[in-house]
């Protein structure tokens, strides 16, 4: 489905991203893990356009490399990015609404949908978005994305900064797009919530993917994670 081969990534005249190589299957959820400046964010911004990039970057057998951010989104790849883009002045249903493609109709997501996995959203639904609490404002983000209904979505650090119990809303968020069929790339510093719900894991240092494997095979490599992860 997604397929990343040779990816070289750069900001100006710094190299960021050194011969990145990745897949991500159908239906399969990959979380990509390092320490911070490892260059995790920086993947996901390559395969959606956002940084200049060299390599190949291959989305259902269609070159996705030089292609804008919005051709990229409408080819069905959906992107929730680190900083949680909401509209503040937009109540919770506009901004859901704003996530669409056209009418919306024959989407597997509906608004029913994204106010039945997070309660909350459907209590401020009336609400402008700007006066959410964090962990409201990611819940919001992720159920954007989702009204696009994405064949793929990456998700930037979900889980930055919110309580323990949004943690575990996201974590069920999550194992729900898998079970409709949609691909994940969890960019994720919590090793915990990775470890849980990832079909395959990937560590990335200093701009390159030094370890892929499965949770299990993670958990057995002590060497890996006090390199690579461990602070």
């Amino acid at each position: 489905m997604l397929h990343i081969e040779n990816l070289h990534a750069f900001y100006g005249k710094s190299h960021v991203l050194h011969g990145v190589h990745f897949d991500v299957k159908p239906g399969e959820i990959v979380a990509l893990l390092g320490r911070n400046g490892s260059g995790r964010s920086t993947t996901a911004k390559a395969i959606m356009g956002l940084v200049d990039c060299q390599g190949s970057v291959r989305w259902k057998d269609q070159e996705t490399l030089g292609k804008k951010a919005y051709e990229i989104a409408h080819l069905g790849v959906g992107y929730v990015p680190e900083n949680r883009d909401i509209f503040p002045k937009l109540t919770v249903h506009q901004n859901l609404l704003l996530g669409q493609k056209g009418s919306g109709k024959g989407s597997r997501w509906s608004f029913d949908d994204m106010y039945r996995m997070f309660a909350r959203l459907k209590e401020r639904q009336h609400t402008e978005a700007g006066v959410l609490s964090g962990g409201e404002q990611q819940m919001l983000t992720l159920c954007r994305t989702l009204m696009g209904d994405p064949d793929l979505i990456i998700i930037d650090e979900p889980t930055e900064g919110l309580a323990p119990k949004i943690v575990e809303l996201v974590a069920e968020y999550l194992k729900t797009l898998k079970e409709r069929g949609v691909s994940v790339l969890l960019i994720e510093q919590k090793l915990t919530i990775a470890m849980a719900i990832s079909d395959r894991v990937l560590v990335m240092g200093h701009g390159s993917i030094v370890f892929e494997g499965t949770p299990d095979t993670l958990r057995a490599d002590a060497y890996i994670r006090k390199e690579w992860l461990e602070v």
